[in-house]
């Protein structure tokens, strides 16, 4: 007798109960504003929308998987091999988003320590090297990371690559917008 395979069913559980937190735990501590917001009499996008449009999305796929995936018969097995391959994945994205975020105060209060007034990360973040330091660093870590995680070594053009593309993100989303943060700048 074949054993029957679970694995569209952990996925899908997976997906709905991690999108459901979001929305209703981290979407609302992290977002200043709600969906819509209205201001000086006209609508405007608020911060919590595209968060909580993304997490419906995932809800939609999490439902589906239930409802019309659960019981296929080619469903995929996950091995240790793959198992260790998305923890590893999940590791570098974890480890570079906290280097990403501690980066910029940390080295703000190296610099303090060699001055004679002390500077405040917080008020350094909007300046241009400062609130670059963090992303920087943090983004070629994961981009860098994943790359060596799938080709099994370090080389430099994955250190190019990062480089690369953590760059054209800068381009895209920081140089044109004034009043964008680049993350983890907004919650510092």
């Amino acid at each position: 007798m074949e054993k029957k395979s679970l694995t569209n069913t952990v996925i899908g559980m997976l997906v709905l109960v991690f999108a459901v937190l979001c929305v209703f735990v981290w979407i609302p501590l992290d977002t200043q504003s709600g969906l819509i917001e209205k201001v000086r009499g006209r609508q405007a996008i608020g911060d919590a929308l595209a968060p909580t449009l993304a997490c419906g999305f995932l809800i939609f796929g999490g439902v589906m998987l239930l409802l019309f995936e659960r019981n296929a018969t080619d469903q995929p097995t996950v091995s240790r091999a793959q198992a260790g391959f998305i923890a590893r994945m999940v590791g570098v994205i974890v480890f570079g988003v906290l280097v990403m975020r501690w980066t910029g105060p940390a080295l703000a209060e190296l610099v303090s320590l060699f001055r004679p007034e002390p500077i405040e990360y917080r008020l350094l973040r909007v300046t241009a090297g400062w609130r670059h330091v963090g992303y920087v660093l943090g983004g070629v870590i994961i981009v860098a990371g994943m790359v060596t995680i799938v080709e099994h070594k370090f080389t430099r053009r994955a250190l190019l690559t990062a480089l690369i593309a953590v760059s054209l993100f800068i381009a895209i989303f920081d140089i044109p917008f004034e009043d964008l943060l680049l993350p983890p700048n907004g919650d510092v």
